[in-house]
């Protein structure tokens, strides 16, 4: 049986991917009408449209998204499999994609990967701000940070943290204007600084509990932001009650610029761990960073 010439596959799944002939040229190193010609070739011997063109963009039909979610994660694995095998030497090289928020980056991963990053020149780390869920199969990341409790069953996930607590903060001079809240449910009569994570999603809802008991509440307030050091700055502006991880407010807790309320109702709950797909073959370098951060977090644990 003759061998399939698999080119026009993977010039769908690039243009699918970038939306775009001319990025997706740009990506495989190929010219827009090579392009072009690949996928209608394809489309001819599939007897089927698999890409919607219009003058402005390039979106898959529902035939197409299909096949790209087929098919694409192949390319990927075959691409990584390669990659580890030109990287097979005495020093790893290559970038790693990480998408993560504020907080960690900087209390944990910047802290713990720059040794390595110092030690080994070659690999590189693109980090990725964002608070939404990002798909990092679909968004091409080789790994994400999140909450333990967050994260998909079919994920690998690697602790990196210790456990965390929230801190509903505000400043003296706003206590001494405002009664302090003895209950979740009194924040509803206080001036509060919200919390956006993406673009698509709610206000994030401040979440409790104490003996067991869980009490969510929506708080309103002035501001609203989508990085946590806003909030910090916000807080110690006199903006309202800021709720996040205590760790974002600890230096200016023990200066007394910021005061903590209901303490009592901050239970810990699982930290951040890293997290990557089950199927993906590890390069060097990524393995390296999965490494570093499961063996620093081994012996910050330990002492």
């Amino acid at each position: 049986m003759a061998r399939r010439n698999f080119n026009d596959l993977l010039a769908f799944v690039t243009v699918a991917r970038e939306g775009s002939f001319t990025r997706a040229g740009a990506v495989l190193g190929v010219t827009q009408s090579a392009l072009s010609q690949a996928v209608s070739g394809l489309e001819a011997r599939l007897r089927i449209r698999l890409l919607t063109r219009t003058t402005r963009s390039v979106s898959p039909t529902a035939a197409g998204e299909r096949l790209a979610q087929a098919i694409g994660h192949r390319f990927d694995e075959i691409e990584a499999e390669l990659d580890a095998l030109t990287e097979l030497r005495d020093k790893p090289a290559g970038t790693v994609r990480i998408t993560c928020g504020d907080h960690v980056l900087h209390t944990t991963l910047l802290p713990r990967l720059a040794p390595m990053l110092r030690e080994y020149p070659d690999v590189k780390v693109e980090f990725d701000i964002n608070y939404g869920f990002r798909d990092i199969v679909a968004d091409r990341f080789d790994a994400g940070v999140r909450l333990g409790d967050t994260i998909d069953k079919d994920m690998i996930a690697v602790p990196i943290g210790p456990m965390l607590r929230m801190a509903a903060v505000a400043p003296p001079a706003y206590f001494a204007a405002n009664p302090e809240p003895k209950t979740p449910h009194d924040l509803i009569a206080h001036r509060c600084i919200n919390l956006r994570f993406s673009a698509r999603s709610g206000i994030y809802v401040w979440e409790f509990e104490q003996r067991g008991q869980a009490l969510n509440v929506r708080v309103e307030g002035q501001v609203v932001f989508n990085t946590t050091p806003h909030v910090v700055s916000a807080a110690l502006a006199g903006l309202g009650i800021a709720f996040l991880p205590e760790e974002e407010f600890s230096p200016h807790i023990e200066q007394g610029r910021l005061v903590r309320v209901l303490e009592d109702w901050c239970q810990p709950f699982a930290g951040y761990y890293l997290y990557y797909p089950s199927r993906r073959q590890l390069s060097p370098a990524f393995s390296l960073v999965v490494d570093t951060l499961r063996a620093s977090w081994r012996t910050a644990s330990n002492d």
